[in-house]
């Protein structure tokens, strides 16, 4: 393959991001088509290896010959982009003195690590998705038994091995929600406007779990990834962000990291603010993973059924729908009007999937992003 330096300028930074993004980006496939298209177009003939001069308001380009390459096999990681055989693309590249050497032998193509990164659906509006990578790890599930303010429905503590996904880094916004409430129904009517508080920015609330689930399918469907509300596992994995303790912040939580009743405390905390209303989604900050409002401002629907405690829970991140109350979802996080234990990594509730109120909304989850043709 012809070095970054070697192409177009024109193609150079396409070629770097890709280098660095493939497989990861959903834009990816989009862009090597465009990059081998503009290969093809530049090897149809010699290219210059000496700069461009002008002439008047033109440019006049000095043309030099240069060895031929192939790329026969071409495999980036992700799937092929496009695969060009030799004799499609037999161009030259530059090389200083412009004499001509022998095609190199193919090589086997090696797909080169890549490191997952975020991306960003637009769902039309001016409204966009941002979407955050969660890797894959196992970690301890529930609350020890020493933890303040503990219940018997987080234990028993047990591990689980939770594969990687991407996770929406705030609430579902009530702008977010009109943009995806405007697309063709699937399966249940969606309100424009549910909230009880108003703002584009605002997380949505009063959405039932058949509605959210709704907002999903439909997200689905006019993006061609495949979103879902996320299980309780993956839920609490990415809200402890590699932490033990109570909240991601450590010990204990005050309002200025978080949205909750703060006329109540919890452990060595202090009393704070009670701001009775939701706030904008990314006001305080954000866990290792880069997720905001994972503690409080309002509660998260998941796909669960409740059970009692996590005996015969699954242990690879999955759903956990078989048995348990299927007349009842779990919700997780707590809210703006929640005691601050309640908002704990490890605390679990429950409502019934019909139930709407000024504190429960959601965000969702897709497994793997796809690659645009």
């Amino acid at each position: 393959m012809p070095r970054r330096t070697q192409l177009p300028k024109s193609l150079q930074p396409l070629a770097r991001r890709n280098g660095i993004e493939v497989g990861y980006d959903p834009r990816f496939r989009a862009d090597m088509n465009r990059l081998v298209k503009g290969l093809k177009g530049m090897l149809g003939q010699d290219v210059a290896a000496a700069p461009e001069a002008k002439k008047g308001n033109e440019k006049v380009v000095v043309v030099q010959q240069g060895p031929k390459y192939d790329l026969r096999g071409a495999q980036f990681a992700g799937g092929f982009a496009e695969t060009v055989a030799g004799d499609q693309v037999g161009g030259t590249l530059n090389k200083p003195g412009g004499s001509k050497a022998e095609p190199p032998k193919p090589q086997p193509a090696v797909a080169k690590p890549q490191t997952p990164g975020p991306f960003t659906e637009d769902l039309g509006n001016g409204a966009m998705l941002d979407m955050v990578h969660i890797p894959a790890r196992d970690f301890l599930m529930g609350s020890p038994e020493n933890e303040a303010e503990r219940e018997d429905s987080e234990g028993p503590r047990h591990r689980v091995q939770v594969p990687a996904f991407y996770m929406g880094k705030y609430p579902v916004t009530q702008a977010q929600w009109q943009a995806v409430a405007k697309l063709q129904q699937v399966k249940v009517e969606l309100k424009l406007a549910p909230s009880r508080f108003k703002g584009n920015d605002l997380p949505v609330e009063r959405v039932s779990w058949f509605e959210a689930v709704e907002f999903c399918q439909r997200l689905s469907r006019h993006t061609g990834n495949q979103y879902h509300l996320p299980s309780e596992a993956e839920w609490e994995y990415a809200c402890r962000a590699r932490t033990t303790t109570p909240f991601y912040f450590g010990e204990t939580i005050s309002t200025d990291q978080a949205n909750y009743d703060g006329r109540y405390t919890y452990g060595n905390g202090k009393k704070g603010q009670f701001r009775k209303k939701t706030t904008p989604v990314g006001s305080f900050p954000a866990n290792n993973f880069g997720l905001y409002d994972m503690h409080g401002n309002v509660w998260e629907w998941c796909q669960d059924h409740w059970h009692e405690d996590y005996d015969g829970a699954p242990q690879d991140g999955s759903p956990w729908i078989q048995g348990g109350d299927s007349d009842s979802r779990v919700v997780r996080g707590g809210s703006w009007f929640s005691y601050p234990r309640l908002c704990r990594s490890a605390y679990r509730n429950f409502l019934t999937p019909v139930f709407r109120n000024g504190s429960s909304g959601f965000r969702v989850v897709c497994s793997a992003p796809r690659i645009l043709p």
